[in-house]
């Protein structure tokens, strides 16, 4: 930002006034902009750090430009260029997390330790991070940081079961951006269209202020009653995919308009939603509908409406999303869904050229790809994460179920569920959120060759592209995005970055070892290249039902609590080892295009509000977060 104030935007003056030669500054461009696109320095998408592609003396060379660029410089120079850490990840000589800032390292362990406390006081974990110190004597002091406006004048002492541990929460993390964001929330309170809006901005303006998850949980109440608004946004500690822990969240916002033509299309396939539900592998029987004892009695029909990006904010930019995260505000008030179309139309550019898809046929992925995509991701959202019932005792010694329902794994009662004060994410602690995308994505797979859906959107026999082709597309789709997670998947720690790509191994895994030859990756070790196939005729009785098993004990398994025999099964599925390793560094060789955003920006006169849009170059990325002004 400094920078670019120097220049007045005009960054050729760098080149001509010799600050820079001319493919420093466009390496320098390229990094900032990549930078501020994933807000930090690690992809959002794998969590890999990445550097910028100039040395340090032209850094160096860029920052003389004035006394406080110069001043910045210095005072990142060495984190922005040292590697490692090569990823975030607890803190060790290879990876490293704002979420556990501590002097001494705070490890999976502690952070189990933590999330046990947190639990025992009813205290949500999404907007904390962990400070660990340990004294001369080997005594340990976990300092919770709580985001919020408010600060205490002593901490709060937590008790624990742990005598030589002390547990304290410390309001006011992040208390001047909190401030900032709170007095931007209260003057749109005035412009609130109806009461539910209101209510869900004050509810997150007294959750920001106090550090009380309680109060954003109402405001989730609120969000879900305001049906398709003309403007839509999202605020607060949302999506914990950078947590290593899985439990932390990054804050979020995002502002949009309804696109009101594309809603009235998704709320054909919303109407019909029921009839979809019972082809799932879980359903059948006279139960509950026929919709078996692993699903909802009742599935309300969630908003569901396609909104058009003005601003968005997060180091992952969503093509579809669904909330609220809580399982228990879904199950009772319902929940939303959202098909971001701005960013959806990116998947349709047909200057990226596919390395893993053979040439015959490169083209007319491309051609297609958006039309299974947007499919895919709109199942994904709707049926995918609108599913599946969890099945709990309650306090009183009471059920949400009948009985000992069977198995369709076991064909036997069940002997597992939620006890009382048990959670879906505190049950499968690291494994959840990539087991509900992997869940969520195979329920978008599974239904892809149904006609009377693909019907629904338009699409036919004689449409273009047609429906065969659709799902075709959607299973070449399936099997690149396996080989694309490779990139995200740490040698060295033997973790993954992400929770999709992770979910997409797995199912590539699995439509490769049981799909009957349906897919397959021809690997030429001379030519470092690999080159999905997909048989046409072998997706119903192949890819379909190897990847509907997959889905049907993914889904059991999270209904019942069932952890140990599904880490168990899912750790195997998404192993790399032996020749997949050999696959991922021809992938990470490939080095394809990551994309990045550039968002608008408005700017208010007194009463009159003006919006401004920038080019999708990297100029355009820097200047409109110069003008944003954060």
């Amino acid at each position: 930002m400094e920078l670019y104030a120097c220049c007045k935007g005009n960054w050729a003056m760098y080149v001509q006034e010799n600050f820079a030669a001319k493919k420093d500054l466009e390496k320098f461009m390229e990094y900032a902009a990549t930078f501020l696109s994933n807000v930090g320095n690690y992809y959002g998408s794998g969590d890999q750090k990445f550097g910028p592609s100039l040395g340090k003396e032209a850094l160096k060379r860029l920052a003389s430009i004035s006394l406080e660029a110069t001043r910045l410089f210095s005072s990142i120079a060495e984190p922005l260029t040292s590697i490692p850490p090569f990823s975030l990840g607890y803190a060790s000589d290879r990876t490293q997390s704002a979420y556990y800032p501590s002097p001494d390292a705070v490890s999976e362990q502690d952070a189990f330790r933590v999330s046990s406390v947190l639990e025992s006081h009813s205290i949500f974990p999404e907007n904390t991070r962990v400070r660990k110190a340990v004294d001369s004597n080997g005594s340990e002091t976990f300092e919770i940081l709580q985001a919020s406006v408010e600060r205490d004048e002593n901490a709060r002492e937590l008790t624990s079961k742990e005598p030589s541990s002390r547990f304290h929460l410390v309001r006011g993390d992040h208390a001047e951006d909190l401030a900032k964001i709170c007095a931007s929330l209260e003057a749109a309170v005035r412009y609130a269209a109806n009461d539910a809006q209101r209510s869900y901005l004050l509810k997150c303006i007294e959750s920001f202020r106090t550090g009380d998850l309680d109060a954003y949980r109402e405001s989730q109440r609120e969000w879900v009653r305001d049906k398709a608004p003309h403007v839509e946004s999202i605020f607060g500690f949302v999506e914990p995919y950078r947590d290593p822990h899985g439990i932390r969240a990054e804050f979020e916002g995002l502002v949009a308009i309804l696109d009101p033509a594309e809603t009235r299309a998704l709320s054909r396939l919303v109407e019909h939603s029921d009839d979809f539900i019972r082809r799932l592998p879980w359903a059948g029987g006279d139960q509950n509908n026929g919709k078996g004892s692993f699903e909802k009695a009742l599935f309300e029909p969630p908003d569901f409406t396609s909104i058009h990006s003005l601003a968005y904010c997060s180091s992952i930019i969503f093509p579809g999303i669904n909330l609220p995260n809580y399982n228990d505000i879904r199950q009772d008030n319902g929940f939303k869904n959202v098909i971001i179309a701005n960013r959806m139309s990116a998947e349709g550019n047909i200057e990226d050229v596919c390395p893993f898809v053979d040439q015959s046929e490169a083209e007319t992925f491309q051609k297609h790809k958006f039309a299974a995509y947007y499919l895919y991701v709109v199942i994904h959202e709707l049926l995918g994460h609108g599913t599946s019932k969890l099945l709990v005792e309650n306090e009183d010694g009471t059920f949400n179920f009948e009985g000992s329902p069977l198995s369709p794994l076991t064909l036997k009662p069940i002997d597992s569920w939620y006890r009382p004060g048990q959670t879906w994410t505190g049950q499968f602690g690291d494994l959840a959120t990539t087991l509900d995308e992997c869940r969520a994505e195979l329920v978008g797979i599974y239904l892809m060759d149904d006609k009377d859906l693909l019907n629904l959107l338009g699409y036919s026999e004689t449409s273009m592209p047609t429906c065969d082709e659709v799902t075709y597309n959607a299973y070449l789709q399936v099997c690149v995005d396996g080989l694309r997670g490779l990139r995200n998947f740490n040698v060295e720690s033997g973790k993954w970055g992400h929770a999709h790509s992770r979910a997409h191994f797995a199912m590539l895994k699995c439509i490769l070892r049981e799909g009957n030859t349906c897919a397959s990756v021809e690997f030429d070790p001379d030519r470092r290249s690999l080159t999905v196939r997909v048989d046409r005729s072998k997706i119903e009785k192949g890819g379909k039902v190897a990847l509907g098993n997959m889905l049907l004990r993914l889904h059991i398994y999270r209904c019942t609590a069932d952890v140990q025999i599904c880490r168990s099964y899912f750790e195997d599925l998404s192993r790399v080892e032996g020749e997949y390793l050999e696959w991922r560094e021809i992938v990470l060789a490939k080095n394809e295009r990551r994309k990045i955003f550039v968002h608008a920006n408005t700017f208010l006169d007194g009463d009159k509000v003006s919006l401004r849009e920038y080019e999708p170059t990297y100029e355009g990325i820097i200047e409109s977060w110069a003008e944003r002004k954060v």
